[in-house]
């Protein structure tokens, strides 16, 4: 991998993660559209290096919400050592992100080494892109007009159904951002709590993959070159966080629509390139 090519990646996956348009999917798509056949994606080398790009996006996430995530952690905190639940708002926040957490964590490791399959050809990764967009339109005629519900107002069982519904996330060219953000709508979110939501519920999400993943660092064969990584890394976060703080004014008056049509019209180019053989 060269020093541009590390440093388009950790753009793109800075970028891609928190816009809904998968940056997993992407990731797939880009490379093969550009003719990097140089970049082997199942490679320690490879994977090692997206390691470092997750944790710079999660770090941004942080840093973007971390006035509220210092509450959150320490309403939750306050909640465990009460041994009681209040109506405090935050808490009741802390504990239905906990609540959606757990499907991904679940649903990941089970399914981890068959979805990692999909990896290797962007054919499946279109395809889902596709999906993708299709499902942001389908989330945007489903949900209830005028409906203006507080993230603490979501049931346990809401936050259970987000859950599983970012789990999709786990398949190459569905958005962990978009799928989440489609099921807080048909919970009676609006766009801008539902953008909310998705953001704060992928940062525990994707720090702890990423932590997860951290040993593909020192794996044999995982020789990732300091600086690529360092600056992918800085890039991914600066990315990131130039992309919440887009996003979540963007969805105060705007909908999903717009990346709905880029994801159908991407995945369905990528879907015929990929079966003509122009792409692989």
């Amino acid at each position: 991998m060269t020093f541009l090519q590390a440093l388009a990646l950790a753009l793109l996956q800075g970028v891609s993660e928190l816009f809904p348009v998968s940056s997993l999917g992407h990731t797939i798509l880009v490379p093969a559209v550009l003719g990097w056949h140089n970049i082997n994606r199942a490679s320690p080398s490879f994977l090692a290096f997206v390691v470092v790009l997750h944790l710079g996006t999660a770090l941004a996430l942080i840093v973007f919400y971390r006035r509220m995530w210092y509450q959150i952690v320490r309403a939750v905190s306050a909640s465990l050592v009460r041994g009681r639940l209040s109506d405090d708002r935050r808490e009741r926040i802390g504990w239905r992100l906990v609540i959606a957490t757990i499907p991904v964590g679940i649903l990941g490791f089970l399914f981890e080494v068959p979805v990692r399959r999909l990896f290797g050809s962007p054919a499946p990764a279109a395809f889902f892109l596709a999906i993708n967009g299709v499902v942001m339109f389908a989330g945007e005629a489903l949900r209830r007009r005028g409906s203006r519900r507080r993230l603490e107002a979501l049931g346990y069982g809401q936050s259970l159904f987000i859950g599983f519904a970012q789990s999709l996330a786990l398949l190459p060219g569905i958005s962990r951002s978009g799928i989440s953000m489609v099921a807080g709508l048909l919970c009676d979110l609006d766009h801008e709590e539902a953008a909310h939501y998705s953001f704060l519920l992928a940062t525990p999400v994707i720090l702890a993959a990423a932590l997860l993943e951290m040993p593909k660092l020192f794996a044999p064969g995982a020789h990732v070159v300091l600086v690529q990584a360092l600056v992918g890394g800085i890039a991914a976060g600066v990315a990131a966080y130039a992309s919440v703080a887009f996003l979540t004014r963007y969805f105060r008056s705007n909908n999903l629509r717009p990346f709905g049509w880029y994801c159908i019209a991407v995945g369905i180019i990528c879907l015929f390139l990929a079966h003509a053989g122009v792409i692989t």
